[in-house]
């Protein structure tokens, strides 16, 4: 089964140390806490960035030791049960906060055992479990009832959307070709119980391509041979796995914005290739278009919410791991998506 939202368990023991989010959260809170610390500490705002500095010296080291650490054992685990598995990282942490002090101590001039070492050893298992309290938090907070509700909620915005253009390209054609509508309405019948789904599942690369595939059909039925699609996906498997409804509404904005006002045909591209161990996938359209105010110059604005409602979905799913980038130039406008690339037989 692909993965899915629903799989997220309520309060996680453990966050999931493979996830760049998830380090960078680490990285902030520990450094945060490494500056209050100094901050109470200080008696002389001159000697406040020296002492930073001396903390910081202390405390980066477990980080780079720990963090890889934890994302190699990062299987095994979240196989433990929750309390014993925050139990044996706070003692990992303990572990090399206590290695670590021995180890360099006498090179920083600080005490190299005794007091110095358990205080060490007991701030590093305070951290621990602060930043463990503050993801079990976190997992309260983003619940898969809420992260749920909140997909839902981004999938239904794209539903009406993409009715009211699909039944307007039927009806472009209904008087002169009325075979031709008749299968455009049973194209459109598959997509939406497509649509009609939870979608809260990770989905086949493949499906996403045949979906955005019978969007373009129908949107041929107005825009004739103005629409041109230069599709680009030879070197990528179909068997990848990523959001639901990711191209479509990216498409239905490039037709809008791109091919509509274009008083010729124009041309929207589909790049999507593997670079690593990531996906790429970019759309571009032209800008340099027709004398139709409504679509000119209006991309950057007029897709704002479509824009936000992807980056969110991509959040809900992937967290800090995806990106989403546009760039607006030399008449070419261009949306790119990068996420962990995921194939069904790993998932």
């Amino acid at each position: 089964m692909a993965p899915s939202i629903r799989h997220k368990p309520l309060s996680a023991a453990l966050p999931d140390f493979r996830n760049l989010g998830v380090w960078l959260r680490i990285l902030i809170g520990i450094n945060l806490l490494g500056l209050l610390w100094v901050l109470a500490r200080n008696s002389d705002w001159r000697l406040l960035s020296d002492e930073f500095i001396d903390a910081a010296l202390w405390l980066e080291p477990p980080l780079f030791v720990l963090l890889p650490l934890f994302h190699l054992l990062n299987d095994r685990l979240a196989a433990l049960p929750q309390r014993s598995g925050r139990v044996v990282v706070t003692v990992m942490v303990m572990l090399v906060a206590a290695a670590q002090h021995l180890l360099f101590a006498s090179l920083l001039n600080g005490p190299s055992a005794g007091t110095g070492l358990l205080h060490a050893v007991f701030w590093a298992g305070l951290s621990s479990v602060f930043m463990l309290a503050y993801f079990s938090w976190r997992n309260a907070l983003y619940s898969p009832a809420l992260a749920e509700a909140r997909l839902l909620a981004l999938t239904a915005r794209i539903r009406p959307h993409f009715l009211y253009n699909s039944l307007n390209a039927v009806l472009g054609v209904i008087r002169h070709d009325p075979r031709r509508a008749e299968a455009a309405l049973e194209e459109l019948s598959d997509l939406f119980r497509v649509l009609m789904k939870e979608n809260r599942e990770l989905v086949l690369l493949s499906d996403e391509i045949g979906l955005a595939r019978q969007y373009l059909e129908l949107e041929r039925l107005r825009l004739g041979e103005r629409l041109r699609v230069d599709w680009q996906i030879d070197a990528c498997p179909p068997d990848t796995l990523m959001p639901p409804l990711m191209l479509q509404p990216l498409l239905e904005n490039a037709v809008y914005h791109g091919i509509e006002p274009a008083e010729t045909p124009a041309t929207i591209t589909v790049n999507i290739s593997v670079q690593g161990k990531r996906i790429r996938i970019a759309i571009a359209n032209p800008t340099e278009s027709g004398a139709n105010p409504k679509h000119t110059g209006m991309q950057g604005h007029g897709n704002q919410m479509a824009l936000a409602n992807i980056r969110e979905r991509l959040m809900l799913f992937f967290d800090l791991e995806a990106e989403l980038k546009v760039v607006d130039r030399e008449g070419c406008y261009t949306v790119t998506i990068e996420l962990p690339l995921r194939r069904q037989e790993n998932a």
